[in-house]
């Protein structure tokens, strides 16, 4: 893209974001992430995915974002790095402890767990303090699509595994597994939930779902996709706040199954997908304070907000209630070369969220709902 269209692009967009985003922000990261997670409602880890050695950080959301006034658009990097650190090896995912300054993460290569103490002592270091062991580093090996999953609760208690059968629930503060999920097969997850206290659901890549209780020896329930004819291989499963779960491909068929009629879809739906689009790599994430809102990246440069409460049982062409185009506009190469790596929705502020793609930028954006304009 020649450099005048370039700036006519940014400079259509940015005329057009004024009604369509409350607050955006925009950040340069040296080196790209695949992680967002937050670790309280203004601050969020970021961390490289480099082979060898990488930064992880905590940043400080924008303090204007939290200003009463109403700002508009503001594209500034007024990031502020609250506690930083280095790994020797890739982050592929990381969960933040609830109720802790503690986050775990994976490196994508074994299924083994770092443990990562965030500051402290008023320190400003982010320092590894210890290691949880996989089940089966061999198993993982045989099965290089097998990526690991993690979830924390609030008990200091870890929901981690790469496949059906390596699935533990973990006490970080003793390393005693507490439950080991018993399945007869070994399918690569997409998602690991916990549900409750004391129940965790892990969906897979081939759409099944899990639904363990680990106060009962009784095995789990398994839940297959509800399929139709021409149906692929599910690439994505994501449950939500309430138990909803949510099963998208790569084509972008999407289906919605009614946690207490888990074999029935309670909507269904064909979801956009650009030409050359990569799948749904960079994440389906349900929205925590907005009922049947979810979010779908790595479909591309963007990220899409979608309504499932008003999806029809039957599948229908969908439209996205909402896109965040910024990675792509923002970016000087070709928007083909730009995919969204990882998003992530604020916990508490119903209609923020962060992105981050694969040239390093970061954004934290509020839109603003079209159907209250």
């Amino acid at each position: 893209m020649e450099a005048t269209d370039f700036q006519d692009a940014l400079d259509d967009w940015f005329i057009e974001s004024l009604k369509t985003y409350k607050d955006l922000h925009v950040y340069q990261l040296e080196h790209p992430t695949q992680v967002l997670e937050w670790t309280s409602g203004r601050t969020v880890c970021v961390a490289g995915h480099e082979p060898s050695r990488n930064e992880i950080l905590e940043l400080h959301l924008p303090r204007k974002l939290f200003a009463d006034e109403n700002k508009g658009l503001c594209a500034e990097r007024d990031f502020k790095v609250d506690h930083g650190g280095f790994t020797d090896g890739p982050v592929r995912c990381l969960a933040h402890v609830p109720g802790t300054r503690c986050v775990v993460t994976n490196d994508g290569l074994t299924s083994d767990l770092q443990v990562w103490s965030v500051g402290g002592d008023e320190s400003d270091a982010i320092r590894l303090t210890g290691r949880v062991e996989g089940r089966s580093n061999r198993r993982r090996r045989s099965l290089p699509d097998a990526v690991c999953r993690v979830a924390a609760a609030r008990s200091s208690r870890v929901l981690h595994g790469a496949v059906s059968g390596d699935v533990r629930v973990t006490e970080l503060t003793s390393g005693r597994v507490l439950y080991t999920l018993d399945t007869d097969s070994d399918e690569p997850l997409s998602s690991l939930r916990f549900a409750g206290d004391a129940v965790f659901l892990a969906g897979c890549s081939n759409g099944n779902v899990y639904v363990a209780d680990t106060r009962t020896p009784a095995p789990p329930g398994l839940h297959p996709p509800p399929t139709s004819p021409g149906d692929p291989a599910l690439w994505q499963t994501e449950a939500s706040p309430g138990g909803a779960v949510l099963r998208l491909s790569a084509c972008g068929r999407a289906v919605v199954s009614d946690p207490r009629s888990p074999r029935g879809a309670a909507g269904r739906a064909r979801l956009e997908v650009p030409p050359g689009g990569r799948g749904p790599q960079g994440g389906v994430s349900w929205a925590p304070a907005l009922d049947g809102c979810i979010s779908v990246s790595g479909f591309g440069a963007a990220v899409r907000i979608y309504d499932t409460s008003v999806w029809p049982t039957e599948p229908l062409d969908v439209p996205p209630l909402f896109e965040h185009r910024g990675h792509a506009v923002y970016s000087q190469p070709a928007a083909a070369d730009v995919f969204v790596t990882a998003h992530a929705w604020h916990p508490e502020r119903p209609r923020t969220l962060l992105s981050a793609a694969s040239d390093g930028s970061v954004h934290l954006w509020d839109w603003v709902d079209p159907l209250s304009q």
